[in-house]
């Protein structure tokens, strides 16, 4: 674990800081000291992956990169959220997990005990939760971490396409096989593998794959002979996978092979605590100029902590941009600054169709435009209960997710969706 080193300097003249942050950032889920002084002192020499924290007392707080794996961090409350938040952020780093939350540090306790062990892992949450983050850590904290990481979308392709890429081809191997290629599985030998929305991976590829799991090896399309690899498998799934299983959707065998350990991670409405540390963090890698400072006020946590984030971590991330687009010169992010996205909800006022408004003199047409606004209605509410996910929204009314694309498209078109409404 991390380990917190305060100078005299800041022991001295900030000891309600130096107290807070060394009991704080002895708990970060990275590696390396967090050296913490004053502005001005003397950096001490430090390692590559050590982290520096630079304080200052001020009525204008700030917070700075002034470099790689250093921060300076102007404030006026050392028991400010903010200042607590950028404590937090000083010790993780801006690109790696940032946990304030009791659940989210003890899930990472326990993805620290899994990436000692060579397992596969899967991960299982919702979408934007932070699926790929929590596997580069995984693979950072293992014995691997010199060896790649290779991610793969498994929803991003079709299945003959996916499998050339997961375990490569020979020339000529198909039409348009001008070179030979190794596949990602060879790419990430001696590494780590995540294969991300494994459940949107064809049942025919998932035989594929659990026998190179099994085996340890993979067969290059058009070749006879397999190849060996040493690799660690890390699936992503924020679809159910035992229903899925129920449903004939995949494998009970590769679900089994997978789930040796699984972590999931919760929706972030659920974990209030890390929305204020991973604002910090959005702030500092998204602001033009952080070597000027920025903060954010105090009344902005509270609204951003009582949105119930539909997109998690990802629309946090659309909200901390557009604030800071919106805030200009302005270095400090204020509650005006902040706009949610909006998800879809009916046009109040709109009582039918611009299509309907044309022939509503009749009753059956009246009907039909109060029909087509219920089944809005429930649509809506039926992603709203599932935390905008168009495949379990689609499941829940018993319809296909090209018909709920169909239907909602609809529904923008007849006017029944504010604009921007779509999910």
């Amino acid at each position: 674990m991390a380990r917190a080193i305060c100078t005299k300097g800041l022991e001295k003249n900030h000891a309600e800081l130096a107290g807070i942050a060394s009991a704080m950032l002895c708990a970060a889920p990275t590696e390396g000291e967090i050296q913490l002084c004053e502005v001005g002192e003397t950096i001490p020499a430090r390692r590559r992956d050590d982290r520096v924290l630079a304080v200052n007392r001020s009525a204008r707080p700030a917070l700075a990169r002034m470099g790689a794996n250093m921060l300076r961090l102007d404030y006026s409350d050392a028991y400010a959220r903010m200042t607590r938040a950028a404590l937090t952020v000083a010790a993780a780093g801006t690109d790696g997990p940032i946990v304030a939350d009791a659940g989210s540090q003890a899930l990472m306790t326990l993805a620290r005990r899994v990436a000692a062990s060579t397992i596969p892992v899967l991960i299982e949450g919702p979408t934007g939760t932070g699926k790929e983050v929590l596997s580069r850590f995984i693979h950072m904290a293992s014995t691997r971490a010199d060896g790649p990481f290779v991610a793969v979308n498994c929803a991003a392709m079709p299945e003959a396409m996916l499998e050339a890429l997961l375990f490569g081809h020979r020339k000529g191997a198909f039409t348009g096989a001008t070179e030979a290629s190794e596949g990602f599985f060879r790419a990430a030998d001696g590494g780590t593998l995540l294969l991300d929305e494994l459940g949107e991976m064809p049942l025919g590829l998932q035989a594929k794959l659990l026998r190179a799991l099994q085996e340890g090896e993979v067969v290059p399309l058009g070749a006879t002979q397999p190849v060996k690899v040493d690799v660690r498998v890390i699936a992503a799934t924020n679809r159910d996978l035992p229903r899925e299983i129920a449903e004939g959707r995949f494998r009970e065998d590769l679900y089994y092979r997978l789930n040796v350990f699984p972590l999931r991670l919760t929706a972030l409405r659920e974990r209030t605590e890390d929305i204020a540390p991973l604002a910090v963090a959005m702030l500092l890698r998204h602001a033009p100029d952080t070597q000027g400072g920025y903060w954010i006020a105090e009344e902005v946590l509270a609204k951003l902590e009582a949105h119930k984030w539909p997109g998690n971590v990802r629309e946090l991330e659309n909200v901390i941009r557009r604030a800071l687009l919106l805030a200009g010169d302005d270095r400090t992010i204020a509650a005006d600054h902040i706009v949610f996205d909006h998800p879809a909800t009916p046009v109040v006022g709109a009582s039918v169709s611009p299509v309907n408004l044309a022939a509503a003199d009749t009753g059956e047409r009246k009907l039909s435009a109060v029909v087509r606004q219920s089944e809005a209605q429930v649509i809506l509410d039926t992603l709203d209960d599932n935390d905008g996910n168009r495949l379990a929204t689609a499941r829940a009314l018993g319809i296909s997710e090209r018909t709920l694309r169909y239907r909602l498209a609809s529904m923008r078109e007849a006017g029944l969706l504010a604009a921007g409404g779509a999910r």
